[in-house]
């Protein structure tokens, strides 16, 4: 069987473009057994394949130029040697950037597309509200009243993270980057208040301004100049799970910043940078948390959905561009 397959061509400098990826065919081997052909049905498109479209060390190892990306997919079963799934079961786990592909049976969770959309098994039921649960819940440690800011607030993790806060009775403000965003997280994710960064001109005071009894919690998933000024109007004992640094990504030099570790030693400060893969054992809780708030509406989510395998690259590109309100997912 032929299939389809996107692979990297190059390794970008900055930010990615259209060049680095490239479309190819692939004949599939045959099944073996515990194996399964699968056919996907929604891909999931991350800030964090960036770093591993670089030849460096990181928490995982870099795509291979000439070989398919990968990353979260949910996917129909076609045929099955496995006795612990059948044909038409949906799955999700880590797969490459195919239309179609064989996976081991132990690579794959089965998933209940009655109860929820497949694709929010890539979101807010999938490693999306997982980090944005355990870095706020495990790290950030909220207490009712305290006052948490969140940056890259109108994506995929930020929404989840600003409405678990709301939970936990905190006063939550959100930083994004454009005014339908800042009013689609006041109005429909209940943040307090929320500011984007794009047409303030001093955002430190915007934040003190929004934040009168300072921040308790930044959950950094941007880092930056944005950072900096969040960090600028932190409070005694704060607590900061790093999560993202989206904004350096691309960063051919790393740019100079002020330097923070005097606040945060001052102010007896935590940061603590975080994978959602540190909390695995831990991750029936903390799905089984998240289903409980979704089923009782406490919990909302949002896509952006591109239609089309051949779309991945462009998904991926626009991330970096603030295409995505919510979390960006390609349907095949």
């Amino acid at each position: 069987m032929n299939t389809k397959q996107i692979i990297l061509v190059s390794r970008p400098k900055g930010l990615p473009t259209l060049d680095n990826f490239n479309i190819q065919d692939v004949k599939l081997p045959d099944l073996k057994d515990g194996e399964l052909l699968l056919e996907a049905m929604y891909y999931s498109v991350d800030p964090y394949m960036r770093g591993r479209m670089n030849d460096s060390k990181s928490y995982v190892p870099p795509f291979e130029i000439g070989k398919p990306l990968s990353g979260g997919v949910t996917a129909r079963v076609i045929k099955s040697k496995s006795a612990l799934f059948k044909s038409e079961d949906v799955i999700t786990g880590t797969l490459p950037w195919q239309k179609q592909m064989i996976a081991l049976e132990k690579d794959l969770r089965k998933i209940d597309i009655k109860i929820s959309p497949a694709s929010y098994y890539l979101g807010i039921l999938g490693m999306t509200g997982l980090t944005a649960y355990f870095g706020l819940m495990h790290i950030g440690k909220p207490k009712a009243g305290e006052t948490v800011v969140v940056s890259g607030a109108a994506g995929a993790v930020g929404i989840v993270v600003g409405q678990i806060a709301k939970i936990q009775g905190c006063y939550v403000v959100g930083i994004a980057g454009t005014d339908e965003k800042i009013k689609m997280l006041k109005e429909e994710f209940g943040f307090d208040d929320a500011i984007n960064y794009k047409t303030t001109t001093d955002m430190k005071n915007a934040i003190a301004e929004a934040c009168p009894k300072g921040v308790d919690i930044y959950y950094d998933n941007v880092g930056g100049d944005i950072s900096d000024a969040v960090i600028g109007n932190i409070n005694f004992h704060a607590r900061i799970p790093l999560c993202g640094q989206i904004s350096l990504y691309n960063s051919i030099e790393v740019p100079m910043g002020p330097r923070l570790q005097p606040m945060l030693l001052t102010r007896s400060v935590l940061m603590q940078g975080f994978i959602v893969g540190n909390f695995q054992s831990e991750f029936p809780e903390g799905l089984q948390q998240l289903a409980t708030w979704v089923k009782e509406g406490k919990l909302k989510f949002t896509e952006t959905i591109e239609h089309g395998f051949d779309k991945l690259p462009q998904a991926l590109i626009g991330l970096f561009k603030g295409a995505n309100i919510g979390k960006m997912i390609v349907e095949a």
